[in-house]
């Protein structure tokens, strides 16, 4: 008896991974074996991208809140303390939004916790 293959399905997954690779650089986009390896790596570092970007906004939301509170005199740390001392419980995110869209109230916020 011949030996039977399913052409329609392994076209099916070939054709997956090179849908999914379009855009890709030279032989990356159109060599299947090619294709399949870049995305494999590719998805780690989806992985790993994920992980990185709320590290990133942490550090740009801290940036931020830093340099308007050096506007007004005082440290980032001191300012974060004095929050923690009075109480006053607003996320990183907050603040920073806060000192980019919202000046006067974190100016407020400041003379509050001086």
């Amino acid at each position: 008896m011949p030996r039977s293959t399913n052409s329609v399905a392994s076209r099916a997954k070939r054709k997956k991974v090179l849908k999914a690779a379009k855009g890709f650089y030279g032989k990356r986009k159109n060599v299947y074996t090619v294709a399949k390896n870049v995305l494999e790596k590719g998805h780690t570092y989806r992985y790993v991208g994920r992980k990185l970007k709320k590290r990133d906004y942490r550090a740009l939301w801290i940036t931020r809140i830093n340099a308007a509170c050096r506007e007004e005199d005082m440290s980032y740390s001191q300012f974060m303390g004095k929050l923690h001392e009075k109480g006053i419980d607003l996320n990183r995110k907050v603040l920073a939004d806060l000192a980019m869209n919202e000046p006067e109230s974190f100016k407020q916020l400041v003379a509050q916790v001086k």
